[in-house]
Parts: structure tokens; C-alpha cells; sequence
């Protein structure tokens, strides 16, 4: 072994040892393997074959997340449109409860129990009751650029009582 030369630092033996490199004279050189490829692939090849998987792995996620974007645009219009059905659904019911809490229509409503005045009669039209004339006081027909309507005795008898005005339009 040859002696070793003074320094300042301390380096184990085996260290120095394996890291020296060989004396020339030794007869054997180190044989590198870097520039062998291994089953064909050299480093270049898998360099771009890595670069490819990367960038196709990076399309895919972007093309699911613009699909799963459109697909959260679409309900979002479903939603939208659902939001506008549930509106003019609760603007029906409110003008219907503003209806019903008129004084109109809670003294309609009793007059069908009987609790209208003592001058009232009662009377009731069967479903079976004939048709009042064309041409009677009230009728449709009788005024002046109406379009003639087909309708059913009972709505005929209450054209003809009530006139065609509805309680929900008054």
C-alpha cells in the first residue's frame, strides 16, 4: 500500500480505496455501459417516449375536464330553467291566494254552502240542463264582434246568470 498523503481532512481507507481509479498497468479498463441501449431504447428514445406519455396523459385530463365543464353548463341551464318554472308557479299561487282572500269570493264561496243572504234563492242547474237559445239577453252571440264559442249547457246557464266575466279576472 502506498502511503498516504498528509491532509487536512480525514477520509476513511475504504473510501479512498474505491474511489481511487485503476493504474494503468493493471491490464483491465473499465468497460462504461452508458452508451449501450438496453433492448434497443437509448436514452434519447425513452426521453421522447416519456415526453409523449406526459403530454397525451395532459390532453386527456384536459379534454375530460372541458367535457365535465359542459356538462355542468348544460345543468346549469337545466337548473336555470327549473328556477323559472318554480317562480311563475309561485307567482300563480300567490295571485291565487290573493284571489281567494278577496271578499268577493269568500261570499261566492258561501253562497255554494248556503250561507248567502235570506233574500237568495238556492238553485242549482243539472249537468244534464239543456242549452239557453243563441240569441238569448247575455249570450255571446248577442255582442258585437264576439267569436262564437261552443260550450256546455252549465256554461251557458252561468254566462247567462253571472255574465262572461270570470271572478278570477275581476
Amino acid at each position: 500500500m502506498p502511503p498516504k498523503p498528509p491532509s487536512s481532512v480525514a477520509v476513511p481507507e475504504a473510501i479512498e480505496e474505491a474511489g481511487s481509479a485503476p493504474s494503468p498497468g493493471a491490464g483491465t479498463s473499465p468497460v462504461s455501459l452508458a452508451g449501450l441501449g438496453i433492448a434497443g431504447f437509448s436514452r434519447r428514445r425513452v426521453g421522447w417516449a416519456a415526453t409523449a406519455l406526459v403530454t397525451i396523459w395532459v390532453v386527456i385530463s384536459f379534454a375530460g375536464q372541458a367535457s365535465e365543464a359542459g356538462r355542468a353548463a348544460e345543468r346549469a341551464v337545466q337548473e336555470q330553467a327549473t328556477n323559472e318554472a318554480l317562480v311563475a308557479h309561485v307567482t300563480a299561487l300567490r295571485d291565487e291566494l290573493n284571489l281567494v282572500q278577496t271578499q268577493r269570493w269568500i261570499l261566492q264561496q258561501a253562497r255554494g254552502y248556503g250561507l248567502g243572504s235570506k233574500s237568495e234563492r238556492p238553485f242549482e242547474i243539472a249537468v244534464d240542463a239543456p242549452s239557453i237559445a243563441p240569441d238569448a239577453p247575455g249570450t255571446p252571440v248577442r255582442r258585437l264582434g264576439t267569436a262564437r264559442q261552443q260550450q256546455t249547457p252549465l256554461e251557458s246557464w252561468l254566462v247567462a246568470l253571472f255574465g262572461s266575466g270570470s271572478a278570477a279576472g275581476q
